[in-house]
């Protein structure tokens, strides 16, 4: 049985030895994938991670495509989840907390994704020379409806002084200079730290040191003993936060109904 941390290093995962029960999976889209994937790899592309449904597309999908999704790629309650994309965490983090809504516990996130693993010139695959369809399963997902957070549960929690809003998405778009909605801005009391700035960009995408995050988030007020909600625009971005929150050890959660359902709705509070 695989034994392997929340957050592992390329390095150290290609030097581990293979194990029947690793599922490796590239979140990335089908170009990406056809060119160059990491050796045993799945594909999930980003889209059938999330509903599609306007205005919240970003919200989870129905129980029935999460079952066709997670049988196609062979997932068993048994299999380690390996997961990794090209983009510093947003997508791979998605999918982790997908698990943790389906009670699926096994799980790592490979530190850099495919920036990582290209730079350090380990071993590649492609789709023309290869590639091996996973072996599908027959998953029946089960959605842990508590870990999910509604537009309400949000409501409820901007004058709880023991929750706090982790806003993900880029500065002009909490300040509401951006539009991406009906209504810009962002919900009141929210903190925002932008994803990018968990990510060391001078290190091939990789997380930032854990105690250079941690004490940014307790600069805005996000720490261990707050309840930590987290968004962005469509719960992609977010993905990432949640994965350090969980990290860190945080008692996280994130709504994935993100700024696209609540900028589009005319009745809940914003500021700017």
């Amino acid at each position: 049985m695989a034994t392997l941390p929340l957050i592992i290093a390329p390095e150290s995962f290609n030097e581990s030895p293979s194990h029947d029960d690793i599922l490796l999976v590239a979140v990335v889209q089908q170009a990406v994938f056809n060119t160059h994937y990491i050796p045993g790899s799945v594909l999930v592309e980003p889209t059938e991670l999330m509903s599609g449904v306007k205005p919240a597309v970003g919200r989870l999908p129905t129980k029935e495509k999460l079952d066709t999704l997670f049988s196609r790629i062979g997932l068993t309650c048994e299999k380690h989840v390996v997961v990794y994309d090209d983009e510093g965490g947003g997508w791979a983090g998605r999918l982790i907390w997908t698990l943790d809504i389906i009670g699926h516990k096994n799980y790592s996130y490979l530190d850099g994704g495919l920036s990582a693993w290209l730079k350090m010139g380990f071993p590649l695959s492609n789709m023309t020379t290869d590639y091996s369809r996973p072996v599908p399963t027959n998953f029946a997902t089960s959605i842990c409806e508590e870990l999910l957070v509604s537009k309400d549960d949000v409501l409820t929690s901007i004058d709880d002084v023991e929750k706090i809003i982790w806003d993900a998405r880029a500065l002009e778009e909490f300040n509401g200079t951006k539009v991406t909605a009906l209504r810009n801005g962002h919900i009141p009391g929210a903190a925002n730290l932008d994803w990018l700035d968990l990510q060391d960009r001078q290190n091939d995408l990789r997380l930032k040191p854990f105690p250079e995050i941690e004490r940014q988030l307790n600069k805005l007020g996000i720490s261990k003993d707050k309840k930590v909600i987290t968004h962005c625009q469509t719960h992609h971005r977010s993905g990432l936060t949640y994965l350090v929150g969980k990290a860190l050890g945080y008692d996280i959660k994130a709504y994935d109904g993100s700024w696209s359902e609540w900028g589009n709705d005319p009745q809940v509070p914003i500021e700017k």
